[in-house]
């Protein structure tokens, strides 16, 4: 229970509406001014780069967000997935500060090595030969099957999903421009970036530069200087034709796997951003080549990017979810299963995002039930207001119409903006969420303001959401008859796609909506499960 207003509202500001002035109350103290906009707590964030907590400062009206995206060779499992909630909620926690984002995320359709060498086969290429398809084909399927998860998931969309494969012009000429600087040295199997070189190659990994080259990968590359160099281009070997092949100065052949973040973010973002994002593994290779051949082409004696944002592993039997160990968990098997694809992101949102999570039947239970107590309890505050900003619930909660507001309201707003403030504490948001809803001291209209913030910053659909739909259902709770319908309707469909009447393959899809039944194209046949 919340007795009385925040340290942080004991000032008082004037809002205007149309009709009239109401005052509301604002923290001379806590209250910071940030480019021109009145945005509450200080937003602090852990920097891989130096492993703190600092102060976030953006270099310019709009933040400069890059993350790493998914090599489109396969689905994504629900490990990868967590990258992208993560992403999510710091984008999410930006707009709450007022502060306007450009977000990119890549699509990785070329250049990935199958075990993330240097050399060997593109795991596109792979994925095409034994499905039996090109490698357009491939690349188009599983990027699709990416958007559908992250849309299930309820990620905003990022301004620019650029494909790898259209940027490889870019990567030579990046690459070219290494070796005139110095940088570089060509060995049979391709161009390398030579580490040692890059004055404080390591830096993020937090590893002196011994130490580093001590625990790089151990795959033997014929002619390179050290272990941790890396492939800028990696060339065919001789009578070796590549599926996916470019003509470079170094010969035929294919972008190296680091190269392509560099040179997309720059390209969409500027020589120099804000803030680049990823998984915990990205951390000890991948982002840390980044930086060295970036600031190596960049040559300005300036960091590349000064914030470097992580997000930890996922776990299931205590060890990290990979597709290397064999039959991942997708967003796909926990929709069959009858769980909502919300329940598994209230899952992730209940642990902090630099925290390791254990991936058990038993934690998605328990989010699918919060998750249906929390939209039932909301129902009946429904509209809810449109809250996006610190300032807009300021102004909700001052323009309620009494001179102080909503106190115990301004003080939960204070709560939720604090944690989401401090390392984007999405278990303490929820927290706080939970507190005002049995807090017989909040008014109703000032607990739909509460509600509305905590679902700007959590992204769980509460103001829409219908309980109904997280009933958990699943093939199991349907009859015989039931089930022969489907399974008819599915035949017929993959009958009616196979003739190429796409149009009654459309209207068999309709109809299978109509009962409650998401059908999913995959690689070998579709598969359905209840909504």
């Amino acid at each position: 229970m919340v007795a009385s207003s925040p340290p942080a509202l004991a000032a008082m500001i004037i809002f205007k509406t149309k009709n009239h002035r109401i005052s509301g109350q604002r923290a001379s103290a806590d209250i910071r001014q940030y480019h021109g906009r009145v945005t509450g707590h200080q937003l602090r964030l852990y920097n891989s780069l130096g492993r703190r907590i600092e102060d976030f400062t953006a270099s310019a009206d709009v933040v400069g967000l890059y993350s790493c995206g998914p090599t489109v060779y396969s689905f994504a499992h629900l490990g990868n997935l967590r990258a992208y909630v993560f992403a999510d909620t710091l984008r999410r926690a930006m707009r709450w500060k007022g502060l306007a984002v450009r977000h990119v995320i890549n699509i990785t359709d070329v250049g990935h090595a199958v075990a993330d060498s240097d050399t060997g086969e593109d795991k596109l290429e792979v994925a095409a030969a034994k499905e039996r398809r090109t490698v357009a084909e491939i690349a188009d399927f599983y990027t699709e099957a990416f958007f559908a998860d992250i849309t299930a998931l309820n990620v905003l969309p990022a301004d620019v999903y650029p494909r790898a494969s259209e940027y490889v012009g870019q990567m030579i000429e990046f690459a070219v421009r290494l070796e005139e600087r110095g940088y570089t040295y060509q060995i049979p199997s391709g161009l390398y970036f030579d580490t040692s070189k890059s004055p404080g190659y390591g830096e993020l990994a937090m590893m002196d530069i011994a130490g580093q080259r001590e625990a790089a990968r151990v795959e033997y590359v014929e002619g390179r200087r050290h272990k941790t160099d890396f492939a800028l281009w990696r060339t065919e070997e001789p009578g070796v034709r590549r599926v996916m092949r470019w003509e470079s100065p170094w010969g035929w052949g294919a972008p190296g796997w680091h190269l392509e973040c560099s040179v997309m973010s720059m390209a969409l973002l500027g020589e120099h951003f804000d803030i680049h994002t990823g998984g915990i593994d990205h951390r000890e290779l991948h982002h840390v080549n980044e930086i060295a051949q970036s600031q190596a082409y960049l040559g300005d004696d300036r960091p590349w990017v000064p914030y470097w944002l992580h997000n930890e592993f996922l776990l299931l039997n205590n060890a990290k979810i990979a597709k290397s160990s064999g039959p991942v968990p997708r967003l796909a098997d926990l929709t069959e299963a009858g769980y909502h694809p919300l329940a598994y992101r209230l899952f992730l949102l209940g642990g902090h995002y630099r925290s390791q999570l254990d991936f058990t039947p038993h934690a998605v239970d328990a989010a699918q039930v919060t998750l249906r107590r929390l939209v039932t309890r909301v129902t009946a505050l429904r509209p809810l207001p449109r809250v996006e900003t610190y300032t807009q619930g300021c102004a909700a909660l001052a323009a309620m119409g009494d001179a102080a507001g909503d106190k115990a309201a301004l003080a939960y707003l204070d709560q939720i903006d604090e944690a989401i403030s401090l390392d984007l504490a999405t278990p303490k948001v929820l927290a706080a969420l939970q507190e005002a809803l049995r807090d017989s001291q909040v008014t109703s209209a000032g607990l739909r303001v509460v509600v509305a913030v905590a679902d700007t910053l959590l992204g769980l659909r509460l103001a829409d959401l219908d309980p109904a739909d997280l009933d958990r259902r699943s093939a199991t709770d349907l009859d015989q008859a039931e089930r022969a319908v489907i399974e008819r309707l599915v035949a017929e469909r993959i009958q009616a796609r196979s003739e190429k009447n796409w149009h009654r393959a459309d209207e068999i899809r309709t109809e299978l909506d109509h009962l409650g039944v998401q059908v999913t194209d995959t690689p070998t046949g579709p598969t359905w499960h209840l909504r």
